[in-house]
């Protein structure tokens, strides 16, 4: 589900971004009961950080892309992006946090999501992450550096949809990805299926956020 803006007031420019990732959220609770699902998130116009105690992936690609959005009051923007994309992943210890700045009489309002803490990981396959900031420890097995996207056959594939990518620019793939201390801000993640073990979620006023 993405977030779309439409103008109006202040209050419904909040709901437009947070109604979506409450909704979203509430999809995967009950989702969890019955299985993976798919899942995409996006906040219209703005980045949200997300940490992870570790994550682990096969079939790992990245490459440069930009994505399209809105900002909040309904303008049309472009983000240069690094597209990192997994054929499979369990994370651990995962956090997804988002600050809505300047509501009216509550100010700044911030949502939080967890899920992986426990001794189930979340998992996920087709997993593509837009980010534009990481930082964590890796070790990349079997890594191939400079490679055509198109070519980068290792991965799931290029995401394609909204996102712009040059077919014929710089990549990476590698067999195995290990991250661990794992810190990033993003635009979006897709995945074709998504299990958010031990799920919680808290909305509060505010800035509060993952890192």
């Amino acid at each position: 589900m993405e977030s779309q803006v439409r103008g109006g007031t202040r209050w419904k420019r909040f709901a437009v971004v947070m109604v979506p990732s409450v909704a979203a959220t509430a999809a995967i609770g009950v989702a969890l009961a019955q299985g993976a699902l798919a899942a995409s998130f996006s906040v219209s116009g703005q980045q949200f950080k997300v940490t992870a105690d570790s994550l682990q992936g096969t079939g790992f690609s990245q490459y440069g892309a930009l994505d399209s959005g809105y900002t909040l009051d309904g303008k049309k923007t472009v983000h240069p992006v690094a597209v990192s994309a997994f054929k499979s992943a369990t994370i651990k210890g995962l956090c997804q946090s988002v600050v809505t700045p300047d509501i009216p009489i509550l100010g700044n309002v911030s949502l939080i999501l967890k899920a992986g803490g426990g001794a189930t990981p979340v998992e996920a396959d087709n997993l593509y992450i837009d980010l534009d900031e990481l930082s964590a420890d890796a070790t990349f097995t079997n890594i191939d550096i400079g490679v055509a996207a198109k070519d980068a056959t290792k991965g799931p594939g290029m995401k394609g949809g909204g996102e712009q990518a040059n077919p014929y620019g710089f990549a990476q793939q590698a067999e195995k990805a290990e991250l661990t201390g794992v810190k990033q801000t993003a635009w979006a993640t897709t995945a074709g299926t998504f299990k958010l073990s031990g799920l919680k979620m808290s909305v509060s006023t505010g800035v509060k956020e993952c890192y």
